[in-house]
Parts: structure tokens; C-alpha cells; sequence
């Protein structure tokens, strides 16, 4: 009686992990599909504090809090107005969250773009401060998954809007966007996983001809 109650308790808790799963899942899909059609701010903020309510509900899924960064990301590339530091600041405590469940390149390609964000405030007088931090989150990435293709994309984005007499250029760059170009066909992300930036490589290359 005893085995029997035991085995019975142990299907309520497997029925139990599955239909959280599910409901996860499902919360997630739904609001992936929003981060491809939300073009305001405040769209981007709102969508951002639904994957955090998701990651504050799980507790052990590090992708909610990852796009809850990286929406924050998108919302500082796409207006001019908005304050780099205090966005920044709020990317940086979701990856934090995110890392303190699973440390990993993606994360890191979130980090570059938010120290990235608060450089171009100002790059000659900022430089010094977020742009080893950039640097840093990027280094970290590449060893944690050298052939990641939106830090590679990250990289060549950055040479391809540098001035040649700063060391960039859309010459120098355009190896590294068909090096990145591979990676991203390369690529076989599994559900719910990071697969941004294939169409932004592939406008790139597009103006070179």
C-alpha cells in the first residue's frame, strides 16, 4: 500500500512539472510572437515586464529574464530619447538573473549591447568606461561559445559602422558578416531559443551589391 501510495505521488508530481511546462511554454511562444510586432517603447517596457513575471514565476528558466533584457536592448537601439544608462542599468540586472541560472554566450551578447548603448551616449568621453566593459562581455562570450552568430554579427555590425580611419569600414567588414552569414545557416536553435539577427547579416550584405 505503502509503494503504491508513493508511485500515486509521484505522478501528481510529474503531471504536475508537465502542466507548468506547458504553461510556460505557451507563455513564452505568446510573447515571442509580440517581440516580432511591437515597435514602441513602451510596447518594448510592457513586454519586457511580462518575460520578467515569467521568470519571477519559474524561477529556474533563464530565458524569460534574458528577453526581458533583451527587449530593454531593442527599445535603447530604436529610441534616440530614451535614457542609455537607466535602460542599461535594468538590462543588466535581468542578465544577472539569467546568468545566476545559467551562465551563458547569449547573456553576454545582451551585455555587450547594453554597455555598447551607454558608449555611444558620448564615445569620446565614455569610451574608457564601456568600452572594455563591451569588450569584456564579448571576450567572455566567444569563449563560452566561439561560433555564437549574434556576437559574430555584434562584431562585424560594429566594424561596418566604424570609419575606415578608426579601423573599420564596410570592406574590412564584409568577411565577417559572410563568416557570421555561415554560422547563422549553421545554426539549429532549439525552441524558444535566441535566433535574431540572420535578416539584419543578410541586409548587410545586400548593400554591397
Amino acid at each position: 500500500m505503502k509503494k503504491i501510495l508513493s508511485l500515486f505521488a509521484a505522478s501528481i508530481i510529474m503531471f504536475s512539472a508537465a502542466a507548468q511546462s506547458e504553461k510556460y511554454v505557451k507563455a513564452m511562444e505568446a510573447n515571442l510572437a509580440k517581440f516580432d510586432t511591437v515597435k514602441t517603447t513602451a510596447g518594448l517596457i510592457d513586454l519586457s515586464n511580462a518575460f520578467a513575471r515569467i521568470g519571477d514565476a519559474e524561477k529556474n528558466q533563464w530565458l524569460p529574464y534574458y528577453y526581458a533584457a533583451l527587449t530593454l536592448s531593442t527599445a535603447g537601439w530604436s529610441d534616440q530619447s530614451l535614457d542609455k544608462d537607466a535602460n542599461a542599468e535594468k538590462i543588466k540586472a535581468f542578465c544577472a538573473k539569467a546568468e545566476a541560472i545559467s551562465d551563458n554566450a547569449e547573456i553576454c551578447a545582451v551585455r555587450n549591447m547594453a554597455a555598447t548603448q551607454q558608449m555611444l551616449v558620448d564615445p569620446q568621453t565614455r569610451w574608457q568606461t564601456y568600452g572594455p566593459e563591451a569588450a569584456s562581455a564579448m571576450e567572455k562570450g566567444l569563449k563560452l561559445d566561439p561560433n555564437n552568430p549574434r556576437l559574430h554579427f555584434l562584431q562585424a555590425s560594429g566594424v561596418f559602422n566604424t570609419p575606415e580611419q578608426f579601423g573599420g569600414g564596410k570592406d574590412k567588414a564584409k568577411p565577417m558578416l559572410e563568416k557570421t552569414l555561415e554560422l547563422f545557416n549553421a545554426e539549429n536553435p532549439k525552441p524558444l531559443y535566441p535566433h535574431w539577427g540572420k535578416k539584419q547579416v543578410e541586409d548587410m550584405l545586400a548593400s554591397y551589391k
